[in-house]
């Protein structure tokens, strides 16, 4: 096994502060603005945010919550190549190579810390954004971020669920690292998938950091086709993960049977694509994204939550009418559920760590958004892959007033 080590993690802070779900704000001007600007709403964000951010005056320590599980989080870096499939973004490239990250259910104690990115990946994004020296967020400053993850973890014995995870329009997968650690220490082995030339870049095998292909004119990009090329990345990461040790040698951690998959914005989009493309993928969740396209009736008959924010997703309004079509679509057990007061980001590292960086964020608790984020999903995959039980999805709860259930 190849590991490729990370060490900066400055993609998460300008990316949640520059990226729309859909990317739409990615390259919205020919010149990088000196500091990190709010995007406003589009296809698959919502909320609204201050204008503009003031460059913080502090030193910046990144710190990700704690894991809340029994379990420590152990994590590999792997590289696989689909000799099968060209690269639908650069064909000039050769076949599909993607860098995955894997979670999982470790012993306390053993390992390692993990750091957050590659330097090539970091360098991706300052060079992207530009983002100033003066705003005190720098490569060396953010490469001591703690993720609670630990490189070469003793696994934990047995076997458990795997849950995909995929990143927002033109993020990185370390977008989602607390969802991922928090996952493995509640007994799942997470698949953090980087989907080559989407975002500002991901490390491959060969050392090679390839910046986005396919975001310079997202106005032009068709969603459905990203959305469809994702459910191959993942279907292709669930064969190479589901037989045998030759991708991970870990891999005997994996219950094939029990699989699931979550993802953020267009990874929510691409949750719902490889449901209704890989029976093997057993139950999804969609956090606050448009479906691409939405799901015809019979299509997808597994449980599947919709988590998203009331602002844009609540049902007859804004993107809640594609998601009315799309509740009526799903044929399985279902959930919809929505964040009050909540902003796009919450689902992600993003408003967390550009907080702690001292960066203007919304009103809402980025704290809270990491807490509802954690809770709700590992309930949904607890009863959905395990079979436990989650009082927690049966209705309203008067520890989470700002959590409702719209179905």
């Amino acid at each position: 096994m190849k590991r490729n080590r990370r060490t900066s993690a400055v993609a998460v802070l300008t990316l949640a502060a520059l990226v729309t779900g859909t990317g739409a704000g990615f390259a919205a001007t020919a010149t990088p603005p000196a500091t990190p600007v709010w995007p406003a709403a589009a296809t698959h964000a919502s909320g609204t945010a201050p204008a503009t951010a003031t460059a913080p005056t502090r030193s910046f320590h990144g710190t990700l919550p704690e894991p809340t599980g029994p379990y420590a989080a152990g994590e590999d870096i792997i590289h696989l190549t689909d000799e099968s499939r060209p690269d639908p973004w650069v064909p000039s490239s050769g076949p599909r190579q993607l860098t995955v990250t894997m979670v999982y259910p470790a012993v306390p104690g053993t390992g390692t810390p993990a750091p957050y990115t590659t330097l090539a990946e970091a360098a991706g994004i300052i060079q992207r954004r530009n983002m100033p020296a003066s705003s005190g967020v720098t490569p060396e400053s953010l490469s001591g971020v703690t993720t609670h993850a630990f490189d070469g973890a003793r696994p934990q014995r047995g076997k458990h669920p795997l849950v995909v995870l995929s990143p927002a329009s033109e993020n990185p997968r370390m977008m989602l690292t607390s969802l991922a650690t928090d996952l493995a220490s509640h007994g799942y082995v997470v698949a953090l998938v980087g989907h080559t030339y989407e975002d500002s870049g991901e490390t491959l095998a060969n050392g090679r950091t390839p910046p986005c292909a396919i975001c310079d004119d997202p106005t032009r990009l068709d969603f459905d086709s990203v959305a469809a090329s994702r459910a191959r990345d993942v279907s292709f990461v669930i064969d190479q993960l589901t037989r045998g040790n030759t991708a991970w040698p870990l891999a005997h951690l994996i219950d094939k049977h029990e699989i699931g998959m979550a993802g953020h914005s267009l990874g929510g989009a691409a949750a719902a694509d490889t449901m209704i493309a890989d029976p093997r993928v057993r139950a999804g969740v969609n956090m606050d994204g448009t479906f691409h396209p939405v799901p015809m009736p019979g299509q997808i008959d597994r449980p599947f939550l919709m988590l998203g924010v009331s602002g844009s997703h609540t049902p007859g309004s804004g993107d809640g009418i594609v998601w009315d079509r799309a509740w009526a679509a799903l044929g399985g057990y279902k959930k919809w559920l929505t964040v009050t007061g909540a902003d796009h980001f919450i689902f992600s590292d993003g408003d967390l760590l550009l907080k702690q960086a001292g960066f203007p964020t919304p009103p809402f608790s980025p704290e809270r958004g990491v807490v509802i984020t954690r809770e709700y999903v590992t309930a949904f995959f607890d009863q959905t892959l395990k079979g436990i039980h989650s009082p927690l999805l049966d209705g309203p709860s008067p520890n989470d007033p700002d959590v409702l259930f719209q179905r």
